[in-house]
């Protein structure tokens, strides 16, 4: 048996998208916005939220604290800062950090009897969800799905661990997403093709896993065929509202895909060069992502399904069109070109090691690894395969 969430409660999607901000309900009306930076601010972008709330009757508070790659202690933060405004309505409103800050920060505001992140981890079960606010996930960029995942991704610093803070019943996913894509126009061209090559890492991971079923593979083929052939298109002409539409719609679909399944060895090693360096996650992704191919393309079942989704793009090998996409949108060939520090890198490449196999991703992942073979990948993932 499995059980299936195929996403929010309601998701509006398009152009002028963001009107549906004024139909939410309410009993106190107050929204707290959260977001990454003061960008949105800076862009008029926070004023258009606001003005479609304002004028359905909300008051607004506002929290720019986010880093790129949320922290535990922004998470407390911030849920303090709600727990004094007393919101009915969170709403993230930025790209997945933004989201899953929010996420994390709801719940904690709603259980204020938790205070450390393995309080939230599973099994335990999150106690409280939607006592005292919903969640609402407007995306600013096309990568992370977070809009319609289970889970939110956050940092402890001092371990130099990412934790995914999960509800296995689906009840972290947010009740409403606004997938405008008037928002995504502002990317710059290298957010543009970080945050897409991550929503193409789930559509391919998340279709690969054992753990796939007729469900997750709908979205997930759905979402690497968008994907794959709108990313370079919006890294080229940002204005152009259809391509950044359907890529939004790829990011969402591979969120409900990998909430639906799980993901692998790509993510593992992408989550530990961020906990560990700091390489903003889509960036990551998109640099572990071939290199975890050709690692799990000697699994027979994984060549198979490898050749249906690079058949659904009119290609016949998904690495070379993998390949040719990262060189189309200038992705880094090597994690080596972006963490700079060769010396540290050796010196805890072993940690590195451990890591990477700690990471909720891996057990899922189709072609178990060995410790050498996971240390031997993420030498490839830091050098390439030239000799070392």
């Amino acid at each position: 048996m499995y059980a299936i969430k195929l996403g929010c409660g309601h998701m509006y999607c398009g152009k002028d998208a963001i009107q549906s901000l004024a139909d939410l309900p309410g009993t106190t009306k107050r929204a707290y916005i959260v977001m990454s930076g003061t960008v949105q601010k800076e862009l008029g972008q926070l004023k258009m939220v606001t003005d479609v709330l304002e004028g359905a009757g909300f008051v607004c508070r506002s929290y720019t604290d986010v880093e790129p790659e949320p922290s535990f202690e922004t998470v407390k933060r911030g849920a303090a800062d709600m727990a004094e405004f007393q919101p009915d309505w969170v709403i993230g409103f930025g790209g997945g950090s933004a989201m899953d800050a929010a996420k994390a920060m709801w719940v904690f505001y709603e259980n204020p009897q938790y205070h450390t992140l393995s309080d939230v981890m599973p099994p335990n079960e999150i106690e409280n969800l939607r006592v005292k606010a919903r969640l609402c996930c407007i995306a600013t960029s096309a990568g992370t799905g977070s809009e319609a995942t289970r889970a939110a991704l956050i940092k402890d610093t001092v371990e130099k661990k990412k934790y995914s803070i999960r509800c296995m019943k689906g009840r972290l996913v947010p009740d409403v997403a606004v997938l405008d894509p008037i928002f995504t126009t502002t990317m710059p061209k290298s957010l543009t093709a970080s945050s897409g090559m991550d929503a193409i890492t789930h559509a391919i991971e998340s279709y690969v896993t054992p753990l796939a079923n007729p469900y997750s593979d709908a979205m997930a083929m759905a979402s690497f065929r968008y994907g794959y052939e709108s990313l370079g298109e919006c890294y080229e002409h940002g204005d152009n509202l259809e391509a950044r539409a359907n890529m939004l719609a790829a990011s969402c679909m591979g969120g409900i895909a990998f909430s639906n399944c799980a993901l692998g060895i790509v993510h593992s090693i992408a989550h530990t060069f961020g906990a560990e360096y700091g390489v903003p996650h889509g960036l990551a992704n998109a640099i572990v992502l071939p290199y975890g191919i050709a690692f799990n393309d000697a699994d027979p079942r994984t060549h198979q399904r490898y050749q249906e989704l690079a058949a659904l793009v009119g290609e016949t090998d998904l690495y070379q069109a993998v390949m040719k996409l990262r060189t189309r949108i200038q992705v880094p060939n090597t994690m080596g070109e972006v963490v700079k520090d060769e010396a540290h890198f050796r010196e805890h490449l072993d940690a590195l090691v451990d890591k990477a196999f700690a990471d909720v991703c891996t057990p899922f992942t189709p072609r178990k690894p060995s410790q050498e073979e996971m240390k031997n990948l993420i030498l490839e993932v830091y050098y390439g395969k030239k000799e070392r």
